[in-house]
């Protein structure tokens, strides 16, 4: 039998959408939470985002769904309609966690914020997470702005930090904008659970997204207060370590990062230049820092002649280094297959299961993982409303009258 993930019994109400508030519930559900996600009778805007499998007959919803909703069921509820608030408040008086990310103030609007529902449950967490945060934790100037990912990487700080030496601000490929504050939003939920375990007190818990991809970029904040210097676009080097960065290889890129001296010289002796090791422009990580330049190009000088598997040969496992994968190369990679990182699950609509990324956390005695897929919308609306007490007659009624689906 499956062990029971650690978070068995812990029970999440998600109202979120897009990305950074289902990411995070997302893993308390890898971990074993139950998580019901509650959705518009229209659903989460992302189900009609795709990318669609070209065999999809059904197109409930595409890979972006699928991929940041799985091990949870869905209802579907219109919270507009009374009895659907109703519906809502009884769920959560059984609740140990409340998610949602919408803009401030609608749920207050619809009798359903933080003050309200904790006079419900004492110890339910309220967890929130906006672009620029509740005012209830710190009042942004800001707070009524709509944010995505791309804002919050502009504001937060990462964009200005990257991109071609010298250049223009770039956008980060994968959505760290919400990735980020999603996960430390999980890092606070479990924070107040644990708190309201012990005391049966709960409380509200917020991220901002801007201030999530602040704290990622926490370098530049003491770069500007210990140095008064304001980080620009990097490129490819690190400004505190070198040789740390990318290479060019014959038929690609590869990363080598050579934090301390020892690492150094056992890169300068692989390289054939062991007498870099030792000379004082070279010897120590800020010497080298000054002389990036040459040490730049000495690396590369050998780096560039050789294909990414002959410096495999040469360098792994005995300097930090890899090479830049595409996702073919990481689907090709036995590492990701071996670790379960790349994980089959079945898709409505496609003969064949697909694959999605898997659970990175690995626990010892209560492993979590990919247990089902993604839900239809309102798939388990009516088992949901069963375990309320309602009778088939009763969950007919509120669905002809448009409360739920």
């Amino acid at each position: 039998m499956q062990p029971q993930g650690a978070l068995s019994g812990l029970r999440v109400i998600d109202l979120s959408q897009m990305l950074a508030g289902p990411i995070c519930t997302q893993v308390l559900a890898d971990q074993g939470a139950q998580v019901i996600k509650v959705e518009s009778l229209a659903g989460d805007g992302i189900r009609s985002s795709g990318p669609f499998h070209p065999d999809d007959t059904l197109r409930a919803f595409g890979g972006y769904f699928q991929s940041v909703n799985r091990n949870k069921s869905s209802i579907a509820l219109d919270l507009k309609h009374p009895e659907a608030r109703t519906l809502l408040m009884r769920l959560v008086r059984d609740a140990d966690v409340i998610v949602e990310n919408f803009r401030a103030g609608v749920m207050e609007r619809l009798g359903l914020g933080y003050e309200s529902l904790r006079a419900l449950n004492p110890r339910l967490v309220y967890a929130t997470i906006r672009g620029f945060g509740d005012p209830r934790t710190g009042e942004s100037p800001y707070a009524d702005w709509p944010a995505y990912d791309v804002v919050a990487q502009a504001m937060g700080g990462i964009m200005g930090i990257t991109g071609p030496q010298g250049g223009a601000p770039t956008k980060i490929g994968p959505g760290v904008g919400d990735i980020v504050p999603g996960l430390m939003l999980g890092i606070g939920i479990l924070s107040a659970v644990h708190h309201a375990q012990r005391t049966g007190q709960g409380q509200f818990v917020d991220v901002a997204m801007a201030d999530g991809v602040l704290a990622l970029c926490e370098r530049i904040v003491y770069q500007q207060s210990y140095e008064d210097r304001t980080p620009g676009p990097e490129g490819n080097r690190h400004p505190l370590l070198c040789p740390f960065g990318l290479f060019p290889a014959r038929d690609g890129w590869v990363s080598i990062a050579c934090a301390n001296e020892k690492l150094w010289a056992e890169l300068a002796r692989i390289i054939g230049r062991p007498e870099m090791a030792s000379d004082p422009r070279y010897a120590t990580n800020q010497s080298r820092v000054a002389h990036a330049n040459e040490v730049i190009e000495t690396v590369e000088a050998f780096t560039r002649t050789r294909t990414k598997a002959e410096l495999a040969e040469a360098l792994g496992g005995h300097v930090p280094f890899g090479p830049v994968y595409t996702a073919r190369d990481i689907f090709d990679d036995p590492h990701f297959a071996r670790r379960e990182m790349l994980v089959e699950v079945e898709h409505p609509g496609c003969p064949a299961p697909v694959r999605i990324a898997g659970v990175p956390i690995k626990l010892s005695e209560t492993p979590g993982g990919v247990q089902r897929r993604a839900p239809l919308l309102g798939e388990h609306t009516d088992s949901v409303l069963h375990a309320l007490g309602l009778a088939d007659d009763d969950i007919a009624r509120l669905r002809r009258e448009g409360a739920i689906a």
